[in-house]
């Protein structure tokens, strides 16, 4: 009974001082389908890295490899276009490295 009577007035200590105030989502509603769409054995740990903005290395690779990809389009230049390519291709390598990686688990 301590403890959440603890939890309780650390809770209402922090209203008190703003704490809550502009977190992020604020007023928004909450979009549970993902939550309910994922297994019900992992749906915590997937809560857990989702709302601490972790984001899994192969999608991360994804990512720069798009902006890349838009880079080297809108390049001019022919030097930093090479050099683009040259990233591009060492991204992709690692990507694939990567997938190898998790299909052999």
């Amino acid at each position: 009974m301590f403890l959440a009577n603890s939890i309780e007035e650390r809770i209402r200590e922090a209203i008190a001082t703003g704490d809550f105030d502009n977190l992020e989502g604020a007023g928004k509603p909450l979009d549970l389908d993902d939550y309910f769409a994922a297994p019900e054995d992992v749906r915590m740990g997937y809560s857990v890295l989702k709302s601490n903005k972790f984001v899994p290395e192969e999608i991360d690779r994804l990512k720069e490899i798009g902006e890349l990809k838009e880079q080297i389009k809108s390049c001019a230049d022919e030097n930093k276009k090479r050099n683009l390519i040259k990233v591009l291709n060492e991204k992709t390598l690692a990507f694939n490295l990567i997938m190898e990686r998790n299909r052999r688990r």
